[in-house]
């Protein structure tokens, strides 16, 4: 790792203005799990910085000796991921964490770095440092979330106290956040508009049924029963649901013999999926996990040219719905009435221009410029005050 150096071979500070060399990001979510707003934001930052994505640890049996394991994504995304033994207390996980990060930042000479955190929880290690920048990218209200732990609140507070800058997932959550950070900004879902617009031209085998599709992490947020009476009331529609299943049992998804589990696709093979379905579904139960989400998933679809319908997710009502671009349903009986309304609308191609026209205004290569402007403004040097001597 090449450090910009001075004529006598010391590292340099950040210079003002400039985001540092070295962007260290923590979070909760593998890198290659589902490609989503942690990946496009810092994909876009590694071209002008060098990115270190640390992950949560992996546990593994045996005699372990910790250690990372480095992964590269990119000529300047390193993925780094902590390999702990298991049997370990939270004491002692947390201690070797500590080493490890300190062996990490030795080694590496960090002298010229900022930190990005999706998760509180890596505090516990990295509070001892002094970076040029810190960034808190709350893209959700992972206190919220099933198996959060006790200490995620306190952390939260602790990390909104150390950050010089704030970013919300979400329009909700900014609201929620905004009194307890003085530099906050919301940043909503962003879309790749070329990629996800593929689906509209690329050719899907004809078939006789109406497809409805949704992808994404099938967890506690997943509303089984809205799907499992979904597809009773219409046995001659196929639900397509494409993701990983992830802290619920699988044994408790339904099993109709029109509901079909593919899996994890990547982010590359979604166009192709995408282009093959009528309608998409984001059916989310409306509780404490999915007060504040802002599903990523809405501006894809509609990119796609896909109709949507949706539980009333607060920050999927209010644009899109609010809009017409998604109708919004309250249960099994409603999402239906209004997948029939979206599947025969006359006025489709009218539609699509009004949806094409807002999605215009919003991309993460904007979302990606809009961030690093508020970061460099951080890191601008304060105007200079001169006093002056009034003769009278």
């Amino acid at each position: 790792m090449q450090l910009i150096k001075d004529l006598n071979n010391k590292p340099i500070s950040a210079i003002p203005g400039r985001l540092p060399t070295n962007l260290i990001c923590f979070s909760h979510l593998r890198w290659d799990f589902v490609f989503q707003r942690p990946q496009h934001i810092l994909t876009r930052l590694s071209e002008s910085t060098e990115l270190f994505y640390i992950e949560e640890p992996v546990f593994l049996p045996g005699q372990t000796t910790p250690h990372y394991v480095y992964l590269k994504r990119g000529k300047h995304i390193t993925i780094v991921k902590p390999q702990l033994p298991e049997g370990l207390g939270p004491k002692e996980s947390k201690d070797i964490e500590i080493e490890l990060f300190k062996d990490f930042m030795a080694g590496h000479q960090m002298a010229d770095y900022a930190f990005w955190y999706y998760t509180p929880m890596a505090l516990e290690f990295s509070r001892g440092y002094r970076p040029e920048l810190t960034v808190f990218d709350c893209m959700d209200e992972l206190s919220a979330f099933k198996f959060a732990p006790e200490s995620i609140k306190l952390l939260e507070k602790e990390l909104l106290k150390k950050a010089d800058i704030v970013f919300t997932g979400g329009q909700s959550l900014y609201e929620a956040k905004k009194n307890q950070h003085q530099n906050i900004y919301a940043f909503p879902s962003s879309i790749d508009k070329a990629h996800f617009a593929q689906a509209r031209t690329l050719k899907a085998n004809k078939k006789d049924r109406k497809q409805l599709g949704f992808y994404g992490v099938i967890d506690e947020r997943f509303d089984i029963g809205l799907i499992k009476d979904m597809a009773k009331m219409r046995p001659e529609w196929d639900i397509i649901l494409v993701g990983p299943v992830v802290k619920i049992d699988p044994d408790t998804l339904p099993q109709n013999s029109n509901i079909y589990y593919t899996g994890s696709k990547t982010y590359a093979e979604l166009p192709t999926l995408m282009a093959g379905w009528d309608l998409a579904l984001i059916p989310f139960m409306l509780n404490e996990s999915t007060r504040y989400i802002s599903p990523t998933k809405t501006p894809e679809y509609l990119a796609a040219g896909l109709p949507v319908v949706s539980s009333a997710i607060k920050d999927v009502v209010h644009p899109y719905g609010k809009l017409g671009f998604v109708s919004i349903g309250t249960n099994a009986a409603d999402f239906v009435a209004k997948a029939e309304i979206e599947l025969n609308r006359s006025n489709k191609k009218e539609w699509l221009q009004k949806v094409d026209f807002f999605l215009a205004q919003n991309s993460w290569d904007q979302t990606c410029e809009q961030m690093t402007e508020k970061m460099k403004a951080v890191l601008a040097p304060a105007p200079a005050v001169y006093n002056s001597l009034i003769q009278s």
